[in-house]
């Protein structure tokens, strides 16, 4: 991944850096009038509150965006968006190139329903090109990053609670070898994931923070390399086949790292040509995608790390990858602005190009039962593809903002999407939908 962003980004995300946030562009007509009556009306016009599935029904917008009072329709602003975002690349014209090539599947699936907004939650994003800082553990709780701290947000009561404050001074509180026992302070988090029990966090200079959800502190704290060009790039948390609890470690230095749980123990290193943006395991854990800044992926023994097969196709940089709970399907997400659908039983070619409206494909997730695949862009978009109709049929979530991460809850009940925008910050809760939708009301 880059280091900077080129002329167009800085390194990390602050107010103005994400070249898409909504607010001048929709109330620019406040700003031209008498400064006092003007910022009274911004007020007035951004006082943002919480939507549930029942006002949406009722005509609220889902955001709690006021279409009614601005100079400007939410079709025509959306048109605007389309046609104004500006997709980072690294390779120039890829996502042109494929805007050519491809064509986007279908609409009309109805998957999953909106159920909730809530304004309390304020996901943030520190570096452009990672987006994986929202995980769920069950259809209830959230854990995400707000500025500095890893927050939990339960769906339930309604209540906000840290869980690591990284501004300060962080350190493990339990002993093991290789720890580093003084801990880091003012850690930059780029990444993050929560599963097994388990949130491990990752750092802009190669920091691993791990901590059990079940216990108080930090257990363990190492820095994978001093490598100048050291930031975590993603995690990726799994059981092996015994039932061990791992995850493994994709970084900038071009390298993959593999941790043991049990003892917090270095278990494989894999060098790569270039940086690795992305890593996931397979169901059968034999098999690794290996996504990062270069425009083929790779498929690797998860043993030995060496290269199985190469897969050629995307156009760019990739930074997501997912497996399907088959063991035979995967997809690979790139800044080209297309998620390509791969089967290991023949990978000289993607049996699928899925392609998106606005920008490149940042994280990808699977449903548990395989039915759906969840691609998200890095604003405005998410789509859900149905994998039983061989993913040419797809439900569009559509609003406005930039997209800290997705996350589906181990059920499948509930996906959440933290969107990260100057005024209209928030956590969109979509619930399943069911053929008998009034057992709904019983869940």
């Amino acid at each position: 991944m880059s280091i900077n962003g080129g002329d167009d980004f800085d390194y990390m995300v602050d107010d103005g850096d994400v070249p898409n946030v909504m607010d001048d562009e929709m109330y620019e007509d406040f700003f031209n009038r008498h400064s006092i009556e003007a910022e009274y009306e911004f007020d007035l016009l951004t006082r943002v509150t919480d939507t549930s599935s029942a006002q949406a029904r009722r005509g609220k917008d889902i955001q709690g965006i006021p279409w009614d009072r601005l100079h400007i329709t939410r079709q025509s602003y959306r048109r605007t968006r389309i046609e104004q975002y500006r997709n980072y690349e690294n390779i120039p014209l890829s996502g042109e190139q494929m805007d050519k090539k491809c064509k986007q599947m279908e609409k009309g699936g109805n998957y999953y329903e909106f159920w909730y907004n809530t304004s309390l939650v304020k996901p943030t994003i520190l570096h452009f090109q990672l987006r994986n800082l929202v995980w769920a553990t069950s259809k209830h709780d959230v854990y995400f990053m707000s500025n500095s701290s890893v927050i939990h947000w339960s769906a339930t009561s309604c209540n906000l609670s840290e869980v690591i404050n990284f501004s300060g001074h962080v350190a493990p509180l339990e002993r093991h070898p290789g720890s580093l026992l003084e801990g880091f302070s003012r850690t930059q988090i780029s990444t993050l994931a929560v599963k097994e029990n388990l949130l491990v966090t990752g750092g802009f200079q190669g920091e691993l923070t791990c901590k059990f959800l079940d216990r108080p502190g930090v257990s363990f704290c190492t820095r994978t390399t001093f490598d100048d060009n050291a930031i975590t790039n993603a995690i990726d948390i799994y059981k092996d086949l015994s039932g061990n609890i791992r995850f493994m470690a994709s970084n900038n230095d071009s390298s993959l790292r593999e941790y043991d749980i049990d003892k917090f123990q270095l278990l494989n290193h894999f060098r790569f040509p270039w940086p690795v943006n992305h890593t996931c395991i397979s169901p059968n854990r034999k098999l690794i995608t290996v996504v990062g800044d270069c425009c083929d992926a790779l498929l690797v023994d998860s043993h030995n790390g060496k290269t199985v097969a190469t897969l050629a196709g995307h156009l760019d940089y990739s930074f997501a990858s997912a497996w399907h709970p088959d063991g035979l399907t995967f997809a690979t997400g790139n800044q080209d602005k297309t998620c390509r659908v791969w089967d290991v039983r023949n990978l000289s070619t993607s049996v699928s190009v899925l392609k998106g409206n606005l920008g490149a494909v940042r994280s990808i997730r699977y449903s548990a039962d395989g039915r759906f695949m969840i691609v998200a862009e890095p604003a405005d978009f998410v789509h859900i593809f149905s994998t039983k109709a061989d993913y040419k049929k797809r439900q569009e979530l559509d609003f406005f903002g930039e997209i800290s991460g997705v996350a589906l809850s181990p059920e499948d009940e509930s996906l959440f999407i933290g969107v990260w925008d100057r005024v209209y910050s928030s956590l969109l809760q979509y619930s399943l939908k069911h053929e008998h939708g009034y057992l709904n009301s019983l869940v």
